[in-house]
């Protein structure tokens, strides 16, 4: 399975690339092959490790008139020298294709392989070097078509997306004797659908109106979980100046999340496979996790006094409680963008991983060094009009309940001349769902949250050399009783030359991971490769 996802991610976005050159030949597919020394530094205890790792990899652009896409995988197999290596085969990969196939008709993919922290309460490693704690492998692709078009003066729009995710089992999570069990996440298979008509202001009466309507589902591997999302809504737009207008809307929505029993021993245990994961009770009934039923509302202002400036504010109720989101975005230049948005639904891991990362734009910059390779942080662009944006609030953990997510994230991108900088920040909180019933977990109604924050800087020194910059700090707080916070910061420099289609790198990182009265754990990498570029 999981090369079967690594093969589709790379060949959905050499589809489109290959689409692209036949329009217009703006195509750059550069395919290498990569070998490097690592060294990995316990400055606490004054443990070294050092391994060897071989590397192959491909970046694909393409850009047209239609066709816009990027895919950057790469593919690592590190080399013990004397102890043994944890995670000897690494995937890491981001792909993001948007196509015009035909007037109105969008169709849109994308897919991601990262390795991220599994358990909130353990480890952050913020460098994923050497044997790192609480880290799984995990898998997203996600496709569908998009059609928009006019009938008279009514727009009307639909859609369709369907994708998958998969997460293996984690590494040691590093989590004290005693805590209650998470659950370890499996796969799941996600649908979603839209349609919505809408009238502008003035074309039929003095207010715009749109009514839209959404289904969604997903299907997941452990204990037979299941999301299931119907709604509705009408909304109002009533302009009150050129640049300003007040919008409302009230809708109906029903959402429910449900899963299976663990099958249990004679003695009352669950049942667990080779992987840890619960062994689902089939013959169980479906149980309930989370169910609203009813309608809901909000209000708000949408400003926009140019074309480079948007911004839309609304409050309401929603899921019992109030509700705050947000949106803004702002291109200075071509070059400079910036973008932050306030978010509040009911989602899944699953779910809210593949909205996040169809939410990216189709042309990123990929890192050219192994430390930040891994795509499981923000996502930074080049382009004013879509500057990038954070996976933090999907990957602070990983968890099989469903939740609400509320929160809020920044990103600002800028490249001047040869230098390309920028920044992403962001908090987010979680209200667990997952039923209270299962034996050994404890978590239901738990609120856990997180804050993050991540500065880059890019140099192009010479047309042959390169120097790129990078700092982090993340804080994770699990809201479980006796379970400290967690604290994660660092930074990393690399240097690289290129001779002709071979290019050296030099890297070298620092990383502490601070929880309660525990003493801070610091830690130091480096790295040496060349790489040659076909």
């Amino acid at each position: 399975m999981i090369r079967v996802l690594s093969i589709g991610v790379a060949l959905g976005a050499l589809a489109a690339g290959t689409a692209a050159q036949a329009q217009s030949r703006r195509l750059t597919a550069t395919p290498y092959i990569e070998l490097g020394q690592v060294l990995d530094a316990d400055l606490n205890s004054g443990d070294v490790l050092t391994y060897s790792n071989v590397a192959v990899g491909i970046d694909v652009a393409a850009s047209s008139a239609r066709v816009n896409g990027q895919l950057s995988y790469r593919y690592e197999r590190r080399i013990a020298w004397d102890d043994d290596i944890g995670d000897s085969d690494i995937h890491t990969g981001l792909a993001r294709v948007s196509a015009q196939v035909a007037r109105g008709l969008m169709l849109e993919a994308g897919g991601i392989a990262t390795r991220t922290r599994s358990d909130i309460r353990g480890a952050a490693p913020g460098v994923l070097v050497g044997n790192v704690d609480n880290i799984s492998q995990v898998y997203a692709v996600y496709g569908g078509p998009s059609y928009a078009t006019h009938a008279g003066p009514v727009a009307v729009a639909a859609s369709y997306q369907a994708g998958y995710t998969k997460v293996q089992t984690p590494s040691f999570t590093g989590v004290a004797a005693g805590q209650p069990r998470l659950d370890y996440y499996d796969d799941s298979f996600g649908q979603v659908a839209g349609l919505s008509l809408g009238v502008q202001p003035g074309q039929v009466l003095p207010v715009g109106l749109t009514a839209s309507g959404g289904w969604e589902r997903e299907d997941a591997g452990q204990l037979d979980g299941r999301y299931e999302a119907w709604r509705a809504r009408g909304d109002v737009l009533a302009p009150v100046s050129a640049n300003v207008a007040l919008t409302a809307g009230v809708g109906y929505e029903r959402v429910e999340t449900s899963s299976r029993s663990a099958l249990l021993t004679a003695a009352g245990a669950p049942v667990v496979d080779g992987d840890g994961r619960f062994v689902t009770d089939e013959a169980s009934p479906r149980q309930i996790a989370y169910r609203t039923d009813g309608v809901y509302y909000d209000a708000g202002v949408v400003w926009r006094p140019n074309r480079r400036v948007s911004a839309e504010a609304h409050v309401g109720k929603r899921y019992g409680t109030v509700s705050y989101t947000g949106l803004v975005t702002y291109q200075a230049s071509e070059h400079v963008g910036f973008s932050a948005d306030v978010y509040d639904s009911v989602t899944t891991f699953g779910r809210q991983l593949r909205t996040g990362l169809s939410q990216l734009p189709t042309s990123f910059i990929a890192a050219r060094d192994a430390f930040t390779q891994q795509f499981n942080g923000c996502v930074f662009s080049t382009s004013g009009s879509t500057p990038g944006g954070c996976l933090n609030d999907v990957f602070q953990s990983i968890s099989t309940a469903s939740y609400r997510a509320r929160g809020a994230d920044a990103v600002l991108s800028i490249t001047r001349g040869r230098s390309s900088y920028g920044g992403g920040i962001g908090y987010a909180n979680r209200k667990l769902f997952n039923r209270d019933t299962v034996p050994g977990v404890t978590l239901y109604g738990i609120e856990d949250q997180s804050a993050y924050g991540q500065l880059f800087w890019n140099r192009t020194l010479t047309p042959a050399s390169t120097v790129d910059l990078n700092a982090f700090v993340n804080y994770y707080e699990s809201g479980v009783a006796q379970a400290a916070g967690v604290w994660s910061y660092g930074g990393t420099a690399s240097y690289g030359h290129s001779f002709g289609r071979v290019t050296t790198s030099a890297s070298a990182g620092v990383y502490a991971f601070d929880t309660g009265d525990v003493d801070t754990s610091w830690s130091a990498q480096a790295i040496l490769a060349a790489r040659y570029s076909f």
